[in-house]
């Protein structure tokens, strides 16, 4: 053997010894289970296979507009206080449907400057416009209105894809989906508890520290009583857990000031734990800027009580000895152990940005998973089997030469897909089989060419040269549009579409190679060892 054959022998070689090891990495048997165990290991299968959840989201987009359009109004109650402007009432008369438009009634037309120095200022992202009985509308900008919303899906999409990764789910799919509809597609493969995710993904986990004004009331009544029948402006009532001593389940009132010392965006760190009581609690710190307000705030209030609020609801109520500069901690004796970490692992994914909505949910079991594997499979295994006899069968010795190149070709496009950590789908599967149809045809592509040559009267050294070289541009031309729609597909399809895409293009890769290169090099190699003159099966 020619040292020019010898490189190019040790380049196959090493070539299928790497994609060997993409398939299977190091197993720990090199039995048949232990094999199949490495590979799939290497091979994460998609949602059509291996069983799991889909899921499409809706996101409550409203939500997000209100709290916007909330903060607005106390913004907006401030600087009139503030200037001495003296107003009727701000409110929004339709926060359901129309949650952008606050209307401001009676403001004195000589305050009429003042009051669009104010927006202006302090609220650009509104337009004000009056109307009749000295009211005001202060409603969003149409362009505000329509980047807050698509922000909103975003940032759920982040949140949600935070949480699923801190699950451990492999290979989710999680992404927008629809026109308009602010939709988000979900799929989560191998999910063995669909409704803890659930709650985990649609749970806001909004965490407030706020200053505890009165409570526990064991009703909204009874706390209204104590206040003279009327709550303070700067206050609200919010649910909690009862009482110290309370049986388990028992709900109280607690009245709480309306502004928050800390909110959920200056959160750092939360980290499962144990409190004094040796109770699951969750451990938090602030960032530097949360802290030194959270400072100010303690130190103003040595003596007063502060509540922990999640979600609306007074999780914990405890008085302040000390100034609290950056941690704080929430427990409660009805928490368990994986509610605290789950909990933990809510806060720092961050809180939505507003509710989300299920719209459709299907569950894909195993069984139809291993059913889909086996036919699928069972398919491949067939199409390979068929095109490999028929390939003997008409180029006789040549059709070895074909066969090894598929064999490679198939190799290799599994260690592509081990390296990638890509996923097989059913529609995966259906591009492996792609792909070996169109090894084939490349092959085919060749031989004829080679064949044509021989009747021409060329030598086979002659023929196989001639036969690769005018080949070689076809094959090209039609590797790299089908490459291109490939890409397409990739980059608009979703889910299964995707899983066809990638296996299609890294098997056309994997069959330029061996199609061309490996294919060329097993036809010089068996020249190489006839003598001159000799036939060539083809």
């Amino acid at each position: 053997m020619n040292k020019n054959l010898l490189w190019k022998w040790l380049l196959i070689v090493g070539v299928l010894l790497v994609f060997l090891f993409g398939i299977f990495g190091i197993p720990q048997t090199f039995s048949g289970q232990g094999l199949l165990a490495s590979m799939t290991k290497r091979i994460q299968l998609g949602l059509d296979l291996r069983g799991g959840t889909h899921l499409i989201l809706q996101v409550q987009v409203n939500d997000a507009i209100n709290v916007d359009s909330d903060n607005a109004i106390e913004i907006l109650k401030e600087q009139l206080n503030k200037k001495k402007i003296a107003f009727a009432d701000i409110s929004k008369p339709d926060p359901l449907n129309t949650p952008d438009r606050v209307v401001l009634k009676g403001v004195p037309p000589e305050s009429r400057k003042d009051l669009l120095d104010i927006a202006n200022e302090r609220l650009p992202e509104y337009n004000l416009t009056s109307g009749a009985d000295n009211t005001f509308v202060l409603s969003m900008k149409p362009q505000t209105l329509s980047e807050l919303k698509d922000r909103a899906v975003t940032q759920a999409i982040e949140t949600i894809r935070n949480r699923i990764d801190s699950l451990g789910v492999s290979e989710p799919t999680i992404q927008e989906h629809g026109l308009g509809q602010y939709q988000i597609l979900v799929q989560l493969p191998g999910v063995d508890d669909p409704a803890r995710v659930k709650d985990i993904m649609q749970s806001t986990a909004m965490l407030e520290i706020k200053q505890v004004l009165g409570g526990p009331y064991p009703s909204e009544d009874a706390a209204r009583q104590d206040k003279g029948g009327v709550l303070p402006a700067d206050a609200i009532l919010l649910p909690g857990h009862g009482a110290p001593g309370a049986a388990p389940g028992e709900e109280a009132w607690y009245l709480v000031s309306r502004v928050s010392a800390v909110r959920g965006k200056d959160l750092r760190d939360a980290q499962p734990n144990t409190d004094q009581n040796g109770q699951p609690s969750v451990h938090f710190q602030l960032t530097g800027e949360g802290g030194q307000r959270f400072y100010n705030f303690t130190s103003a209030h040595v003596g007063e009580r502060l509540g922990v609020i999640l979600d609306n609801r007074v999780q914990e109520v405890a008085n302040i000895k000390e100034a609290i500069r950056d941690t704080g901690e929430i427990s409660g004796g009805s928490m368990s152990q994986q509610q605290a970490k789950d909990l933990s692992m809510i806060l720092r994914s961050g809180a939505l940005p507003a509710g989300i909505k299920y719209l459709e949910e299907r569950t894909v079991g195993p069984s139809l998973g291993t059913d889909s594997i086996r036919a699928g499979v069972r398919a491949a295994v067939v199409g390979m089997l068929a095109v490999l006899i028929f390939m003997l069968i008409y180029y006789r010795a040549a059709g070895i030469n074909a066969d090894v190149a598929l064999l490679l070709n198939l190799i290799i496009l599994l260690g592509f897909m081990g390296y990638f950590e890509a996923v097989l789908t059913l529609p995966g599967i259906a591009g492996v089989i792609l792909t070996v149809g169109m090894g084939v045809d490349s092959n085919v592509l060749i031989f004829e060419r080679i064949r044509e040559e021989l009747r021409n009267g060329k030598t086979p050294p002659s023929a196989v040269d001639q036969g690769f070289s005018h080949a070689w541009i076809t094959i090209v031309d039609t590797h790299v549009t089908t490459i291109v729609s490939a890409a397409i597909l990739f980059l608009f399809g979703t889910g299964p579409v995707k899983g066809f895409a990638v296996t299609l293009t890294f098997g056309l890769l994997a069959n330029l190679f061996t199609a061309v290169f490996v294919s060329r090099v097993i036809f010089d190699w068996i020249l190489s060892r006839k003598q001159r003159g000799d036939a060539l099966s083809i």
